[in-house]
């Protein structure tokens, strides 16, 4: 080694610039978000506008300053993605919180960082009432950063989540499924496609609202959560706005659909696999829940509750659509309905959609992956010498990958369980505790009971509560394991 050599050794950039530089990036273009609040705030004439520009200044200042101090080259290692995924969120979050803290009349930061956990996880639960009073512009706020967060997921599960094991993006990269090499074989090509089909459906989505009977503003932010299914809205009583209209909950139902659809088979569609969705093992159960749930409901409200057929059909489709893509739209007070569909939602809140979408949850994939190793274990039990070969999809899966999935699961149920019982510190009942700790880690938006519900919302719950609920949001968004890593000792080891 010679004397150049040496000092670009020593002149090595440490693993904090990169990061300096990343989050600076970042920032960066969270300020250019903001300026289109800015512009919201001008074409109504509120008083929102020098807020925002302030925001976006000292956003876009602090950005430039990290990634002047991030200015040297660097490369990306494995290990540090987890913890820059991390710190990524949790920038982005305290400086989302600043509009609504600012803005909004006696709001806490707790409820700002509340808020803005819920719009960038797509969760929707929030502690705002009377949203109608709000300005545009905020409204306009907590939904863009419900539409970057669902965009955010997906690059994520494309980067991160593959080394973890444990992502959806999983199916699409191991022995079990060699789909996203023959699709496209760079994940900066798979990530730029994946985001031009968001573009188009949430393009799709505001069109549909309009023509349907929204107002254009209404449209656009509706849009931008459906696609990004995290079910902010702008009136208290979400979607029950439109019950006068029944083709808004189609479309709505419909397009949340697509939404929790695997967005890389969208693009092996257009690739020319014209079959891809169709013959996806876990696009076919999720439908196949959503058919049977729908039909369920739609019986119980017609000979229980004397409801007309097709009303009961379009408000069971929605109301299931909403909670199993974690969407968290209400068209109604879904627990008058009944013991049976407040037991219903309460199991679809576990469930999610598919995996490689903007949906939250256990998702359908892992549950069959686990069904299939239950399977197992009772063939084992009756000839226990056998080999058995199990088969996800018509491809291979090992056992390796049918261990992670168990071992999420465990950990899944596992993080609700314990945030429950924090809740239950705060001396909440024990549906708000477990249904509160279930959407924040499911990413779903409403509860169960009287607080919670989704007639409800979180305003009244404890600070101390709050806070445990966004650490649930954070959790459940970055499939834990991400955040759980960074906890372990050996992590920071080597």
């Amino acid at each position: 080694m010679n004397m150049n050599q040496s000092y670009r050794v020593a002149r090595a950039p440490s693993s904090r610039y990169l990061f300096y530089r990343v989050l600076g990036y970042l920032l960066v273009m969270l300020s250019g978000i903001m300026l289109i609040g800015c512009g919201v705030a001008v074409g109504f004439g509120e008083k929102g506008l020098w807020t925002f520009l302030a925001c976006a200044v000292f956003t876009c200042s602090c950005g430039y300053f990290l990634v002047y101090k991030g200015r040297h080259q660097f490369r990306l290692k494995n290990r540090q993605l987890f913890l820059l995924t991390t710190l990524s969120w949790l920038i982005i979050c305290l400086f989302g919180s600043l509009p609504l803290y600012w803005l909004i009349p006696n709001c806490t930061f707790t409820d700002a960082w509340f808020e803005t956990v819920s719009a960038l996880t797509t969760t929707g639960s929030t502690v705002f009432a009377g949203l109608e009073k709000l300005p545009k512009s905020v409204l306009f706020w907590r939904c863009i950063m419900n539409w970057v967060g669902g965009i955010g997921i997906i690059v994520m599960a494309i980067a991160i989540l593959p080394a973890l094991k444990i992502g959806g993006m999983k199916l699409f990269k191991t022995e079990s499924s060699d789909i996203s090499e023959k699709i496209l074989p760079k994940s900066s090509t798979m990530s730029a496609s994946i985001g031009l089909v968001y573009l188009v459906l949430s393009a799709v989505t505001m069109l549909g609202y309009y023509l349907a009977g929204m107002n254009g503003f209404d449209a656009i932010t509706h849009g931008m959560t459906t696609v990004a299914t995290g079910g902010f809205a702008n009136y208290d009583s979400s979607f029950g706005q439109y019950k006068s209209m029944p083709l808004i909950f189609w479309i709505s139902s419909l397009c949340m659909i697509l939404a929790a659809l695997p967005f890389v088979l969208f693009v092996s569609t257009v690739k020319g696999n014209r079959q891809a969705l169709i013959k996806d093992p876990q696009v076919r159960a999720f439908l196949l829940i959503i058919g049977f749930c729908t039909a369920l409901l739609t019986w119980q409200q017609v000979t229980h509750n004397n409801r007309e057929l097709f009303d009961a059909l379009t408000h069971s489709l929605f109301n299931v659509v909403s909670i199993i893509t974690t969407c968290g739209y209400a068209s109604e007070d879904y627990t008058l309905w009944g013991n049976l569909p407040i037991m219903l939602f309460f199991y679809l809140t576990f469930s999610g959609a598919c995996s490689g979408s903007t949906s939250g949850g256990l998702k359908i994939f892992r549950i069959q992956l686990a069904a299939l190793l239950l399977m197992k274990q009772v063939k084992l039990l009756i000839h226990p010498n056998a080999v058995w070969v199990q088969k996800y999809g018509g491809k291979k899966v090992n056992d390796e990958l049918l261990g992670n999935v168990l071992a999420f699961c465990f950990i899944y149920f596992a993080t609700i369980g314990a945030i429950a019982l924090a809740l239950s510190f705060y001396e909440l009942d024990l549906v708000t505790a477990l249904t509160g700790a279930a959407t924040a880690v499911a990413n779903v938006g409403p509860g169960l009971g009287n607080i919670i519900g989704p007639a409800g919302n979180f305003s009244t719950l404890p600070d101390g509560a709050k806070w445990w609920l966004s650490f649930g949001m954070l959790l459940g968004r970055l499939e834990i394991l991400t955040i759980l890593l960074l906890l372990s000792p050996s992590y920071w080891r080597y």
